[in-house]
């Protein structure tokens, strides 16, 4: 279910709303899982199995970390304070990786790596069976999120950073809500546990989700929705001009950036209606000033997730230049292998590393912060702004081409050194028309000179601003009746 639908903006989110209200608190955990499972599984009814699997492995592997200590004198389950692990504790805390892990890699690298190993194999000169003929694994829709999420709750109870639940319900609950289950924030436990015990429901709340929800709903339909014919067109060319190519590429910059933080906006403005406060997503990213800034300030749950349940574990910038080096580069490979099982996701990574590590050493090694520091106010800024802006376009077209032939293919054109043929004339006739200029316009005047976080705009809600996003909200419903329904981009990951 796609929260730009009237399926869900008509009849689902109103009857939820209504039930979520209408049940006794200590019943709202139970109806919100229930609910979010029929969210989830309303495609496909089987995926909840896979959902549920995660669930029950983690919850048991929770109660598995703290059996046997003592008890809390409220009678809570205990937090783990001890720097000694036992053999029992280690051993779940490792159930729990390669079990989620295990799920992930299937379901979403199977088919990656078989046609991989048929490729290897023909170049040998064997022959082996097409993937599909064996076993064509389906894509369960937001795994990559639930898994990181799910396996979050034992890391933090393992580290002590949380206390083990004792409900079940809580613990789906936490897993499965449908505001954030399929494309995030990605939520780690010890940052929401309090609210799964106890949480505000107010009438302020309930407006500022709306408000939110509406701005998200905005940046999707009316803007990602609105530029994604002209990304189509331009990434299918076979010969596109050079300013078609840039155009293009910055249309699928501004495309993937309003579509993913407008649906962070959503969920964090479902998540206020149901009284919960989740972390924000995204801070300005086209503003950034460096590589590292851009990903301080991009999808920034999974940055986070990826530098304290990775890097951070590996070492991170403690073991030397070499192996700073070497964490960095292993970290943004498997965070492009996140993204998706193709080749085009691994360069994409590789070259976001490599880029990072040159920052790096021409920074000397000083930290973003510092870097940001050092950066001058004015004309010095702007043309750093502008310089990691196209830097950031050029690696996005390996994100978004379908093959690295596709990728080539553009970045030769965007580079000036594309081929040129009867059909580049059509393709800047279709970019160059009004509508495309008009969007891309509106994109770069939101990005570069409105305010970008939804949070702090309905953070005081004056008439005028609720105004603003009732008007929003009418017009993506408008929106919404004249084309076909358009999925998230991140639901593929």
């Amino acid at each position: 279910m796609v929260f730009s639908s009237h399926l869900f903006l008509f009849y689902f989110l109103p009857l939820a709303l209504l039930l979520y209200y209408a049940v006794p608190v200590r019943a709202r955990n139970v109806l919100l899982t229930l609910l979010s499972y029929v969210f989830y599984g309303w495609a496909n009814p089987l995926f909840v199995l896979l959902m549920l699997l995660s669930t029950l492995l983690d919850f048991a592997c929770g109660l598995l970390l703290v059996a046997g200590l003592p008890r809390d004198p409220d009678g809570g389950l205990p937090l783990l304070n001890s720097s000694v692990r036992t053999m029992r504790q280690k051993a779940a805390l490792a159930c729990s990786l390669a079990g989620n892990l295990g799920l992930l890699a299937f379901f979403k690298y199977w088919n990656f790596g078989a046609e991989v190993l048929q490729e290897a194999a023909g170049r040998l000169g064997w022959s082996l069976p097409e993937p599909g003929a064996v076993l064509q694994v389906v894509l369960p829709l937001g795994i990559s999120f639930y898994t990181f999420q799910s396996m979050s709750y034992c890391i933090d109870v393992y580290r002590g950073e949380a206390r083990a639940i004792r409900s079940l319900w809580d613990f789906a609950c936490f897993v499965s809500m449908f505001p954030q289950l399929v494309a995030g924030p990605i939520l780690r436990f010890h940052d929401v546990s309090l609210q799964l015990q106890q949480r505000v429901h107010s009438l302020e709340r309930m407006t500022r989700g709306i408000c939110c929800f509406s701005l998200g709903l905005a940046k999707k339909v009316l803007i990602a929705d609105g530029l994604s014919q002209l990304v189509d067109f331009v990434f299918a060319a076979n010969a596109p001009s050079m300013s078609a190519a840039w155009l293009g590429t910055v249309a699928w910059a501004f495309q993937i950036y309003f579509d993913f933080s407008g649906y962070s906006d959503m969920a964090m403005g479902l998540g206020w209606m149901l009284g919960f406060d989740f972390c924000a997503n995204f801070d300005s990213p086209y503003r950034a000033v460096g590589l590292a800034d851009f990903w301080r300030r991009w999808h920034m749950s999974l940055s986070g997730w990826l530098r304290d349940y990775l890097y951070i574990p590996l070492g991170g910038n403690r073991r030397g230049g070499l192996r700073t080096s070497w964490n960095l580069l292993l970290v943004m490979l498997l965070g492009g292998l996140w993204h998706g099982a193709a080749w085009t996701y691994v360069v994409w990574g590789g070259v976001h590393g490599v880029l990072l590590l040159l920052e790096r050493l021409l920074c000397g090694g000083r930290s973003p912060q510092q870097r940001m520091a050092l950066v001058p106010q004015g004309l010095p800024r702007l043309l750093l702004t502008a310089t990691t802006f196209g830097v950031i376009c050029l690696t996005w077209v390996p994100f978004r081409a379908d093959s690295l032939g596709q990728a080539g293919l553009l970045w030769s054109a965007m580079l000036g050194g594309g081929r040129q043929d009867g059909s580049t004339v059509i393709v800047d006739a279709v970019v160059r028309q009004p509508w495309h200029l008009w969007m891309l316009a509106l994109g770069a005047g939101i990005v570069w000179l409105a305010p970008q976080q939804s949070r702090q705009f309905v953070s005081v809600l004056t008439g005028r601003r609720v105004l603003v996003c009732m008007v929003l909200l009418w017009l993506s419903i408008l929106q919404l009746t004249l084309q076909q329904q358009q999925p998230f981009i991140y639901f593929m990951f």
